[in-house]
């Protein structure tokens, strides 16, 4: 979380305006536990306050010759090369003077610059446009450098609150001859300019990051002065020598590896000295390594690949024999009693085991029908059709259901449609009932006006 692109400049995540305690606002951060004390004697108060500048990056203390108190967050204005400068209070009371006693500054130092007052909204207006060209003038300035072939990288620019002066911080491997390149700087970026050499931990606690274990870096975050470390404390601490996974973000052997390297010193001084090889009838046994928590140091024998924990009793016992002449017979390892590791549950084959009693009644019912007919054909046919009847008798059982005759609202438009209905219905039937008048009487009348066979003319000339 960083407050660099939010627009308030205040963390949106954890809502305590700025001294948030995971010091993802501002690295290095310090809480002031003296702060809600009261001061019996305000003369003997500090009046020096510690000023952090690009949200933590760098850090100085200034004098307070003013008569006004500041609080942790203020923007101040302070006293600059030539000008003046804008930080931000990190730490007052006194735990500057437990700070200032750790880093070597005596408080009557007159090298102290001084807090001039409160920073103004015109202050921090200027502060905030010289911030913004930061960046433009640390791409341009790395053209630069390329240009004249320098061996060296430019990491972080920081100019000051007023514009007249920059500082470049600079990693580099051996000497760099850059005056030619602090000209052209000055030209072009028209201030003055301060080359600064960093190293390449504090370079990576200047860009800050995520290690390995999950957590901000701790150069970033707390620690500040950074030791020397080397492949011994990896081998006190009986881990491998594998570069990548002692490496830092730094390319450098990881700050960690000092942490807990007293811890094992001092679980050290229990084993007994100059016990790398053990002298037995067999042959010469060879130090593996040293188990802290258990109190065992492991050995091997130069025609097996078997190790043998020892104990320190056992090894110093051995070496006592060797110092006499005497070689045992043996090692006497102990047996280490591993506990029984859980069985999990592996892959089961259930294929066969399950049955679903539905289906297999379906399936005999229908090899039994299938047995009975001697077509299969139609089988299939009579099966159909008896599903198709089925579903016509469902409709019909379904059409055919008594209307529910729960305490409901009746729907007035629907029995306006069955009544329409009802009124078609009737003039249909008696549209039917007179065109069937109709025909009747057609028909009689047709009846009527046919002449009978005994009374139609005689035609042929014959006599009666």
């Amino acid at each position: 979380m960083g407050c660099g692109g939010c627009s308030t400049g205040k963390p949106g995540g954890c809502k305590s305006n700025g001294t948030c305690g995971t010091s993802g606002c501002n690295r290095l951060n310090v809480h002031d536990w003296l702060m809600n004390l009261p001061i019996n004697d305000s003369e003997s108060a500090c009046r020096i306050v510690e000023i952090s500048f690009k949200n933590g990056s760098r850090k100085d203390f200034f004098r307070n010759s003013t008569l006004q108190t500041f609080e942790k967050g203020e923007l101040v204005t302070l006293e600059g090369v030539s000008g003046f400068d804008v930080g931000e209070v990190s730490l007052s009371g006194e735990l500057v003077r437990i700070q200032m006693k750790k880093k070597g500054i005596k408080e009557s130092s007159p090298d102290i610059k001084k807090i001039l007052r409160r920073s103004s909204e015109r202050d921090i207006e200027l502060f905030h446009q010289n911030k913004e060209r930061e960046q433009a003038m640390l791409m341009r300035s790395r053209e630069v450098a390329r240009d004249y072939k320098l061996q060296m990288k430019l990491s972080e620019i920081e100019i000051q609150a007023d514009g007249k002066k920059a500082t470049f911080f600079y990693t580099a491997d051996d000497r760099v001859d850059f005056r030619e390149m602090i000209k052209s700087f000055a030209t072009e970026f028209r201030l003055k300019v301060e080359m600064r050499q960093i190293g390449i931990r504090q370079e990576a606690g200047k860009v800050g990051g995520i290690g390995s274990c999950g957590r901000e870096l701790c150069c970033s975050t707390w620690l500040t002065d950074f030791k020397s470390v080397n492949t011994t404390a990896a081998r006190y601490q009986n881990l491998s020598i594998n570069q990548t996974k002692l490496s830092g973000q730094c390319g450098r052997l990881k700050c960690c590896l000092n942490f807990e390297l007293d811890t094992y010193l001092d679980a050290l001084q229990h084993f007994p000295n100059n016990a790398d090889t053990l002298e037995i009838q067999r042959s010469r046994a060879y130090l593996v390594k040293k188990d802290i928590f258990k109190d065992l140091m492991w050995y091997t024998l130069p025609d097996s690949n078997k190790q043998y924990p020892l104990t320190l009793r056992r090894v110093k016992e051995i070496l006592q024999m060797n110092a006499k002449g005497e070689r045992p017979d043996s090692l006497e390892a102990i047996e280490l009693v591993n506990k029984e590791k859980e069985v999990e549950p592996g892959f089961v084959d259930v294929v066969g085991q399950i049955s679903l009693r539905s289906l297999e009644r379906n399936d005999k019912k229908r090899k039994d029908k299938k047995r009975n007919d001697p077509n299969p054909r139609n089988n299939e046919h009579t099966a159909k059709s008896n599903d198709n009847n089925s579903r016509n008798n469902n409709k019909e059982t379904r059409s055919n259901r008594p209307q529910s005759t729960s305490a409901k609202k009746p729907n007035r438009q629907g029995e306006g449609n069955n009544a329409v209905n009802a009124e078609q219905s009737r003039n249909n039937n008696n549209r039917k009932k007179n065109n069937s008048r109709n025909n009747g009487n057609n028909n009689n009348n047709n009846r009527n006006q046919k002449p009978r066979e005994e009374d139609a003319p005689n035609t042929s000339g014959e006599k009666q």
